[in-house]
């Protein structure tokens, strides 16, 4: 069973039943400002939906997806016509990238702004979770930025399933998750900084997604050792990590990755 179909588990406590691995889309929508170690093409409407339909016949669920990721709101929306009940769609509100450049916006008004955007954009009545896109200041942002009440409305609007923050630090981590559902961090070979967010979330019943899961490809070894096995070994031993994304469009890695996520998974339980 190299697949990840009866190893999807709860997000937290929002109802939502997700993959251990997910899909990140950053490489649907753009190709400037992002961190790879090498270049690539943004697939085509062909590759992309063929990209997909792998991912969901490896048993993958989860669909990760931004404003700041260019376009890859819009794609996504005809891309998963007829499918919507088979994905649980993560979108962001807080940055947007526009000609080359980010910027950040966490108002009151912007985030409903954003939502409302993304529904249209991705042909949904529900966003099943929308997390804060932090430019660094978590705290700052949650405190003062109203884009937490805002989306905390919007759940109660039904119009997202939860909520959260895709941070960089801990104290952020963890006051995302006190007020909200869920916290996207970074948890790898290389980074470990962020460990106490996974610790509260498991003694909460608290959802983590994973950033950078694979260091974004950077990741460095002794000879002889797969990467991607050790470091799925690492993150998936943690009893709080829901979901690691990644952010391939190459169909090899794809089904090398959950391959390896499904079979360390099992040799851990």
């Amino acid at each position: 069973m190299n697949n990840l179909h009866d190893l999807h588990r709860p997000l937290g406590s929002t109802g939502l039943l997700v993959s251990p691995l997910g899909l990140g889309t950053v490489k649907l929508g753009r190709d400037q400002g992002v961190k790879y170690p090498n270049g690539f093409t943004i697939p085509d409407d062909s590759a992309a939906r063929q990209l997909l339909n792998l991912a969901r016949e490896l048993g993958i669920n989860l669909i990760d997806t931004a404003p700041a990721y260019g376009n890859s709101e819009e794609r996504l929306g005809p891309l998963l016509r007829g499918q919507r009940q088979d994905w649980v769609i993560v979108s962001k509100v807080g940055e947007e990238f526009e000609n080359g450049q980010s910027r950040f916006d966490f108002t009151a008004k912007h985030t409903r702004f954003s939502v409302e955007r993304s529904l249209k954009r991705l042909q949904t009545e529900v966003i099943d979770l929308v997390l804060v896109h932090s430019d660094g200041n978590d705290l700052a942002i949650l405190r003062d930025g109203g884009v937490y009440q805002t989306l905390a409305e919007l759940k109660r609007e039904g119009k997202i399933r939860g909520f959260g923050l895709s941070g960089k630090t801990v104290e952020g981590g963890l006051l995302a998750l006190e007020q909200g559902d869920c916290a996207m961090v970074t948890y790898n070979l290389n980074e470990q900084q962020e460990r106490p967010v996974l610790d509260y979330a498991a003694s909460h019943g608290k959802g983590i997604l994973l950033k950078k899961a694979l260091a974004s490809g950077h990741v460095c070894l002794e000879p002889g050792v797969d990467p991607v096995r050790a470091s799925f070994e690492l993150i998936f031993a943690h009893p709080a990590v829901t979901s690691a994304i990644v952010g391939t469009i190459n169909p090899l890695h794809l089904t090398h990755n959950v391959s390896t996520a499904a079979s360390v998974i099992r040799e851990l339980s």
